[in-house]
């Protein structure tokens, strides 16, 4: 029988490509030490699915006949292993993937020989395996969503020539950054010079749990850390996170703006009680409320001299972080946006005079940021753009001297995900 980490990988997997849904953030709940096994397996697979698949096709009897997921899963996992997991044995790689296909819900039993002998073959020399499937084109690996976003990512900076260099950065496993909330930080964690009080992971450090659970400080990407470092010294005392969950950027915002009132929205009931749990842990102080943000948004008078809409998005910029994103099904994209831009309208009704709104999503699309930015630019002519930022957080034709009111940082010059944002303030 397959070992727990490889079962919970193959769930993964089947979640991916037979459903189409997203790595549950809980996949590898209870694994223990098998846990960095588990993680590097998924990784592997889901960042090389297309070659490992193309490596396969031609050794088939009929290679245009369709293979039943499981064998793919199987196959794919075995083949990982051999070609660039060392530490785990032939033996192991082989036999536990044949128990998988053999598996009457994870495998397809009529094709235990053919993943037998298919493996077998290929461990007989791993070194030359791992050779073969390197040698096979990257664009295997991405779909026509992966391909869209790199365009859309470089486009803006006239960078469409580092398509292949960005999408080779993207398939590095990213390493977490963090920000600092009290204290000092524990030894392994460096400060980002470009970004006061971002920290990064120094090579060979380990995790720092016991900083992260006694509230000293938080995991936050170095884009969300940039996008929250905007400058504006006009007064705040009223405060909206529009889309709050799990609590970094309201954590941030709460800080920045420690003597003004926070109402904070969330519209999952889970997701609202682990914020209200967070802001507590870290002795901030916010209005949380459960709602829908549009709904909650178009139903109150209220105004506010600061609000951040860090809104629903497709996520495309977060490919290093969720690699099965290339594989997902991207057909609820027009709702997204509708959903966006009634967001936008809600938010700017319920700004202030002399008000700053944020938008951000994570994402490269520009129908997700730019589009938006254009149409508030015609439908409110009370709104301005506000230079927020560093320029060298945007790009040549959107800075204003040496700021900037579009956030878009180059993905080849800057190592945080892929956000795009605007500001804009109210007269």
């Amino acid at each position: 029988m397959p070992t727990p980490a490889r079962l919970h990988v193959a769930h993964a997997l089947h979640e991916v490509f037979g459903e189409g849904g997203r790595v549950p953030d809980i996949w590898d709940r209870d694994l223990g030490e098998d846990a960095q096994l588990a993680l590097a397996l998924l990784g592997l697979c889901l960042r090389r699915w297309g070659r490992l698949q193309a490596w396969v096709k031609p050794k088939l009897k009929d290679p245009d006949r369709g293979v039943p997921l499981g064998t793919r899963v199987a196959l794919a996992m075995g083949l990982v292993q051999l070609a660039w997991l060392p530490g785990v044995s032939d033996h192991a790689a082989v036999n536990e993937s044949v128990d998988l296909a053999a598996d009457r819900d994870l495998g397809f039993p009529p094709h235990k020989g053919l993943v037998n002998a298919l493996l077998r073959r290929a461990a007989k020399d791993r070194p030359a395996l791992a050779v073969e499937l390197d040698a096979l084109p990257a664009a295997l690996d991405r779909s026509p969503a992966a391909e869209r976003a790199l365009v859309a990512a470089l486009a803006p900076h006239h960078a469409e020539g580092e398509l292949e260099a960005l999408w080779a950065r993207l398939q590095q496993p990213p390493r977490p950054d963090f920000f600092l909330l009290k204290g000092e930080a524990p030894e392994g964690l460096l400060p980002v010079p470009e970004l006061p009080g971002c920290l990064a992971l120094a090579e060979g450090a380990p995790f720092p749990r016991p900083w992260l659970e006694s509230a000293g400080g938080m995991v936050q990407d170095r884009s969300s850390q940039a996008l929250l470092a905007y400058a504006w010294d006009r007064t705040v005392t009223r405060i909206l996170d529009a889309c709050a969950a799990p609590g970094g950027k309201t954590t941030t915002l709460a800080l920045r703006h420690p003597g003004a009132t926070l109402t904070a929205l969330e519209v999952h009931p889970r997701r609202a009680a682990r914020l209200r749990q967070t802001l507590e842990q870290r002795g901030l102080e916010a209005r949380v409320i459960q709602a829908d943000a549009a709904e909650w948004l178009e139903g109150n008078e209220c105004t506010f001299d600061l609000i951040l809409l860090d809104a629903p998005c497709s996520g495309s910029g977060t490919l290093q972080k969720h690699p099965e994103w290339p594989w997902l099904r991207h057909d609820d994209l027009p709702r997204l946006v509708g959903l966006q831009r009634r967001l936008l309208q809600a938010a700017t009704d319920r700004l202030a005079s002399g008000g700053l709104l944020v938008y951000a999503v994570c994402s490269w699309l520009p129908e997700e940021c730019g589009a938006h930015r254009e149409w508030l630019t015609q439908a409110r002519p009370d709104l301005h753009p506000a230079a927020v930022w560093p320029a060298a957080l945007g790009t040549a034709g959107d800075t204003e001297g040496n700021t900037t009111a579009h956030f878009r940082p180059h993905p080849m010059r800057w190592e945080g995900e892929g956000f795009q944002g605007f500001a804009v303030c109210r007269a």
